[in-house]
């Protein structure tokens, strides 16, 4: 039986890569229905396909999903990010495709009725640095991913487990978690200024639901290592859903709009 949700939120799909999990998200998406499908950015990585070619079957299968969820009423949101940034030339002339609809930004209304403003995030870029340091950080990002593959590789032989250089590269760098706090700290902030309840983002692979700012900020993570997503429940209650070893999408935070509460499950 399909879990049957009013909103998914997914980003940093990065279809077009090595990295990206389709499989898995091609599972998550065939046990899940949605009225409001969002996809906040990264979703295609045309920078990725521009250096070098990688398209295989389950790639064009999540496409297909999508194109089928939106023909048959699911309300499709694509926000563009910075791999797919590409879709910004289009944005003036009426993008279309399907009943898919583009946009830079997005403002998502909750069944508890409150405002939610929808960013990929890299438009804050800016604000903390040059693009040329995305550039960089996407390179660095790929190299990690890489060298993870063969990290792996070995402790299988050895009949170690599952670990991830990237994400203790993350959780032990201190330049980066500065980054990451910066990038929740800008993004809240704009949210607050502009009167919505809460934003979500993507952007840093970095999944989270937490007050930020005296407003609720949530980070949908990525589908390529974390393999997380963030759902709205029919009650209004959100969860951050992250894949675990066993290959279920575990509920780990969820938050309760009527309450305000957040409860780390």
């Amino acid at each position: 039986m399909k879990n049957y949700y009013r909103s998914i939120f997914i980003s940093d799909i990065h279809l077009g890569t090595k990295a990206c999990a389709a499989d898995k998200l091609n599972a998550f998406m065939k046990e899940s229905k949605c009225d409001n499908l969002y996809l906040i950015g990264d979703i295609i990585d045309m920078w990725a396909l521009k250096r070098k070619w990688y398209w295989p079957q389950e790639h064009s299968d999540f496409i297909k999903k999508i194109i089928n969820r939106a023909k048959h009423g699911t309300n499709v949101v694509y926000v563009i990010g910075n791999h797919d940034e590409i879709l910004r030339n289009w944005l003036d002339l009426g993008l279309e495709f399907g009943n898919i609809k583009f946009c830079n930004e997005y403002e998502h209304i909750s069944e508890s009725g409150n405002t939610w403003l929808l960013t990929h995030g890299d438009l804050f870029d800016s604000i903390m640095a040059h693009k040329w340091l995305a550039i960089v950080g996407d390179r660095a990002y790929t190299f990690l991913l890489q060298t993870n593959t063969f990290l792996n590789w070995v402790r299988s032989k050895f009949g170690l487990g599952y670990w991830s250089l990237s994400k203790w590269a993350k959780s032990n760098t201190k330049t980066v978690l500065n980054f990451i706090y910066k990038f929740e700290d800008h993004i809240a902030t704009y949210a607050k200024d502009k009167k919505y309840s809460g934003v979500f983002a993507g952007h840093i692979h970095a999944p989270a639901i937490k007050t930020m700012n005296d407003i609720m900020y949530m980070n949908t993570g990525d589908f390529c290592e974390t393999c997380s997503a963030i759902v709205e429940r029919m009650d209004g209650v959100f969860e951050l859903k992250i894949l675990q070893s066993t290959g279920e999408m575990k509920t780990v935070i969820e938050y309760n709009p009527t309450t305000n509460e957040i409860i780390h499950v």
